[in-house]
């Protein structure tokens, strides 16, 4: 039993229930940032470089048979390789916007944070005192 109680004594610390908070928000941020990214920015970015769809950029690396439909997702049910390289852009846009918000919020943390002000210095003990004050009077 002694190996159980170990794990219960790690698992119930606050850094590995910190932890499991953090990956739990993590993900729900990163759901968040991927929408940011997929519906508000790629559409402006799309639109500036004349009405581009990033995500379905892709160059077609096998034969297409007749009757199958000339989408990414069409070729990619179908079994068709394909080369996806605007739906790389896309995650490599959510990456940076990503890490960029990350830097953004722990700068703002570490700002917030205020560090603690020096600890007043021990008061001196009354045998250091005393010993001082026998030596000033011995130098006289």
């Amino acid at each position: 039993m002694g190996m159980m109680s170990e794990f219960k004594e790690f698992a119930v610390k606050g850094n590995v229930m910190d932890l499991a908070v953090g990956v739990i928000i993590g993900g729900a941020f990163g759901k968040i940032v991927d929408s940011v990214v997929t519906d508000l920015i790629m559409p402006l970015v799309g639109a500036i470089f004349g009405k581009l769809d990033f995500s379905n950029l892709f160059v077609v690396l096998g034969n297409v048979p007749a009757g199958t439909g000339t989408t990414l997702d069409a070729l990619k049910k179908a079994g068709i390789p394909v080369f996806a390289y605007g739906n790389f852009i896309t995650v490599a846009v959510n990456f940076a916007i990503l890490a960029f918000i990350i830097f953004m919020m722990v700068k703002q943390i570490n700002r917030l944070k205020k560090e603690a002000p020096p600890a007043a210095p021990a008061p001196t003990p009354e045998d250091v005192l005393l010993l001082r004050e026998i030596r000033d009077n011995l130098r006289k």
